[in-house]
């Protein structure tokens, strides 16, 4: 089935002359590195074509990757849409999508609200980077790859799995980042821009660590108010990114940064988890993601506090039924 699809999207790609690309909101090294990394394959593939990469908000993170293109609702005339790593159509970091001509949707998130006038979704992938270099693998007697290219979806994968860590890592992940590292990934220039920090940054972490709270059955939890962010001179994302900060407790299987997001009167909220799903209660805060990576958002104290409760509830039910578990 999904061969088929397959082939369709590279049908589509060879039939249209306007390809616009584009990503998810407050985008992450998988939404950045498979728009980049297809946009670049496309480009030198296909250099008669008019292919861009599109988005309306913009990250910090990985800035070291370059910058994106600017053009206007003009350019969506006659042009085929396509949009990686985002479930739904809310999320789309473009205004401009519905004025394409077709739109194409690559993902790896559960498709609670599917859209597009064609979907490639699976759900099982470790990241949509893993599905755009099975893309290049199933299609590489006609697309070609540059170690550019290559190094964008290698960037992503690394990122979105958690160095190769997290669950829905398999065999296949693994034999198409050696595909990619093949085409000429400089891992030793892309670790160091990943995992080298500032020392500002670990005047953070020394923060985070200290202002870490542990709820009774071990939900790991840090919150970044506005003062905090704006001591470190933190972006909404920066400060999200805290939540990794909070894996390595022995004990905690869930931990939960929340972040004070003034602009909007909300609290943003990073959940992440080891052997248990957390997904359901994401989407119970108005928010969603994969089994043990989500994000929800709260509206008050009182209901982050009410999420916590829920986390820490899960988590005794959890551990009470289940051994192994660290």
């Amino acid at each position: 089935m999904n061969e088929n699809i397959k082939k369709l999207i590279l049908d589509k790609i060879e039939e249209y002359e306007t390809i616009i690309v584009s990503r998810h909101i407050r985008p992450d090294g998988d939404a950045i590195g498979s728009t980049k990394g297809l946009v670049k394959i496309l480009r030198d593939t296909y250099p008669d074509k008019k292919i861009y990469l599109y988005n309306e908000d913009y990250s910090d993170y990985l800035a070291f990757l370059g910058g994106e293109d600017i053009i206007d609702g003009k350019n969506f005339d006659g042009a085929l849409q396509i949009v990686l790593d985002t479930g739904t159509e809310d999320r789309i970091s473009n205004s401009f999508y519905k004025k394409a001509k077709e739109l194409i949707k690559i993902d790896h998130h559960i498709d609670d609200k599917p859209y597009g006038d064609i979907s490639w979704v699976e759900d099982f992938r470790s990241s949509v980077c893993e599905m755009i270099a099975d893309f290049y693998v199933t299609f590489k007697n006609k697309l070609k790859i540059s170690p550019e290219a290559a190094s964008y979806i290698y960037c992503g994968m690394v990122t979105d799995s958690g160095r190769f860590r997290y669950e829905g890592v398999t065999g296949d992940t693994m034999r198409l980042a050696g595909e990619l590292l093949d085409c000429g990934v400089n891992t030793e220039k892309l670790f160091a821009n990943l995992y080298v920090d500032e020392f500002e940054t670990l005047k953070l972490k020394s923060y985070v660590y200290d202002h870490i709270k542990i709820t009774e059955n071990g939900v790991a939890y840090v919150y970044m108010d506005e003062a905090v962010q704006k001591k470190f001179s933190l972006s909404l994302e920066a400060a999200s990114d805290v939540v990794g900060e909070l894996s390595a407790i022995r004990g905690c299987l869930i931990w939960i940064a929340f972040i004070d997001n003034k602009k909007k009167n909300s609290i943003r909220v990073r959940l992440r988890s080891r052997f248990l799903g957390i997904q359901e209660l994401a989407l119970k805060y108005h928010g969603g993601g994969h089994k043990m990576a989500a994000g929800a958002t709260v509206y008050s104290k009182e209901e982050m506090n009410e999420l916590l409760k829920e986390a820490d509830a899960l988590l005794k039910e959890f551990k009470a039924k289940n051994g192994g578990w660290l």
